[in-house]
C-alpha cells in the first residue's frame, strides 16, 4: 500500500500506522533527505534479512545504516566517541550524512559483518524522523537503487510502488526523492575521512 504524509505536517495517524507496522516486523520504504530508502526495525532480524534480499545492492559495504530521529540511541549502538567527533555530527545532523562509527555489541550482525562499524542517518525529513521516533528506536536502512541503472536511485513514490508493493508492507510517499546519495564520513579513527562524497557537504 502507499500512504501519503506531509513532511510540512505530519498526520499523526498515519504516522502511527506506519509505526505499527514497523513494531510488527514489516518492511515500509521510506522518504529520506536524499534517497528513499527499505526500512526496518532494527530489533527485527527477519525483516533486516528480507530487505538484504530485496535490495540489489546489498553487498555493498555501505549499504545498511541505522536510521535515527536524533542522536540519543549513540550510547546504545556505538562505542565510545571522541567529542571532536561528537561535535562534527552534532553541527551537520539532520542532514545528508552517514557517519561510520565503531559497533556496540547491540547492533545486528547483518550491519557490521566483518567489520564492526555502524552508519548512522539522522535524515532532515519530518516525516520519517516523526516515525522514528513513534517507534521509539533506530530502523534498519538500505537505501533504494534502481536495478535497471548502475548509479541512479528511485525517486518517485508512485512508481517506487508498483516495483515493489508485492514485497513492502507500505510505501510512505513524502513527496520525489533526491539523485543524490548521502555523503558517508568515517569517524572510527581519531582523523575523519569521506568515504563518498554525496550531497552532504563538511563545513
Amino acid at each position: 500500500m502507499i500512504i501519503r504524509i506531509y513532511p510540512e505536517n505530519p498526520n499523526e495517524k498515519h504516522v502511527r500506522q506506519v509505526a505499527k507496522a514497523l513494531r510488527d516486523g514489516e518492511i515500509v520504504i521510506l522518504p529520506t533527505d536524499t534517497v528513499y530508502a527499505f526500512c526496518a526495525s532494527v530489533e527485527n532480524r527477519k525483516a533486516t534479512e528480507m530487505i538484504a534480499r530485496i535490495n540489489p545492492k546489498h553487498n555493498d559495504p555501505t549499504t545498511f545504516s541505522l536510521l535515527c530521529s536524533d542522536l540519543s540511541h549513540l550510547s546504545d549502538y556505538c562505542a565510545q566517541i571522541p567529542n571532536h567527533h561528537f561535535r562534527m555530527m552534532k553541527a551537520h545532523l539532520p542532514g545528508p550524512f552517514t557517519f561510520i562509527l565503531n559497533a556496540s555489541a547491540l547492533v545486528p550482525k547483518i550491519i557490521h559483518r566483518k567489520k564492526k562499524t555502524v552508519g548512522i542517518r539522522v535524515p532532515d525529513h519530518a516525516v520519517t524522523r516523526a516515525i522514528i521516533e513513534e517507534l521509539g528506536m533506530p530502523l534498519l536502512c538500505s537505501s533504494l537503487k534502481d536495478e535497471d541503472d548502475v548509479l541512479e536511485y528511485t525517486t518517485d513514490p508512485e512508481l517506487i510502488h508498483e516495483r515493489y508493493e508485492e514485497r513492502v508492507s507500505w510505501v510512505v510517499d513524502g513527496g520525489n526523492g533526491d539523485l543524490i546519495p548521502s555523503t558517508v564520513v568515517d569517524l572510527t579513527d581519531n582523523e575523519s575521512v569521506i568515504l563518498r562524497q554525496g550531497k552532504g557537504i563538511l563545513n
